[in-house]
């Protein structure tokens, strides 16, 4: 069998992590180019073994590979695919790790060649942390890892895709983009704005704010802590599934007005209900891990 090649278009976090697992899985049997944009990051994903070569020469790093996985914000990855088409061979599979599928699905299906397939991908999972310094080679393991079927791919591209990806231990399911955009956007999406709206709201608490801050325990740092990820991917979802995110911000802004309501008049018992029944969602969702999209 000959030697798969990979290419990998953003050595970071979720890139690198993807390089490190396959090459620990695979070995020699495949072979992993990235795009960098910098010597530093191109030396650094090397000496990581995320991947075997790298360079910013996007013709090196595509021309021979048999599945281009892209792994940047969002709205740079069709103008990337605009870049790298003509270095493509026929037959070629990419695949992405957008948090939004609507968006690139509606401009890819324009431009693709009919003998270039794009299969889309999710894979659920992250760290509040970026580059390829943060990748593990574990970080899918137990995962939720969406993969799209309606793009047109042909099965055999599929099960090409699957071949290598079931390598990361994640647990797959597939979705229509539509859906996915919506459930995305609850799951993931919208606790990201909330947790930044926390972090926010604790910059505003005026006078009060250095004692405030030595009050911090793991309660904040918890429910805050994906605040710290990445702030360009995070624009970029928010512009791309701006429907989903909106309509969603504004169920929750419902919620939060109910609650208001309910403080200030002082009823306990809506109050009593609204956490009774947040817990046992919460925990009915814990005892079914394995069944569920991962948050993060």
């Amino acid at each position: 069998m000959s030697q798969l090649k990979l290419a990998i278009i953003g050595v970071g976090l979720i890139g690198g992590s993807l390089g490190l697992c396959l090459k620990d899985k695979l070995g020699d049997k495949i072979y992993i180019t990235g795009l960098c944009r910098h010597q530093s990051s191109m030396d650094r994903a090397v000496a990581l073994g995320a991947v075997d070569d790298a360079s910013s020469d996007l013709k090196a790093v595509v021309e021979d590979a048999d599945i281009v996985f892209l792994s940047t914000p969002v709205l740079q990855i069709v103008p990337m695919v605009e870049k790298i088409l003509p270095y493509l061979k026929p037959g070629t599979i990419l695949t992405d790790a957008g948090s939004t599928k609507g968006y690139i699905w509606e401009h890819l299906k324009h431009i693709l060649p009919k003998d270039i397939y794009y299969i889309a991908g999710h894979p659920m999972t992250g760290r509040e942390k970026s580059g390829v310094d943060a990748a593990v080679k574990d970080l899918f393991v137990g995962k939720a890892y969406v993969i799209v079927e309606d793009t047109g791919a042909p099965p055999e591209a599929h099960e090409k895709l699957m071949r290598v990806l079931r390598h990361t231990g994640a647990n797959f399911t597939t979705l229509d983009i539509a859906k996915h955009d919506r459930c995305a956007s609850v799951i993931s999406h919208v606790p990201h704005v909330t947790a930044a709206a926390l972090v926010t709201l604790l910059n505003h608490s005026g006078d009060d704010l250095e004692s405030c801050i030595k009050l911090i325990g793991g309660g904040f740092k918890d429910t805050t802590r994906i605040a710290s990820s990445n702030a360009d991917m995070w624009a970029d979802i928010c512009m791309t599934n701006a429907d989903a995110i909106a309509n969603n911000l504004r169920e929750l802004q419902d919620i939060l007005g109910n609650v208001i309501h309910a403080v200030e008049h002082h009823d306990r018992a809506a109050i009593h209900d609204y956490f009774v029944a947040s817990k046992a969602r919460r925990d009915s969702l814990l005892e079914n891990a394995t069944k569920k999209f991962d948050p993060n």
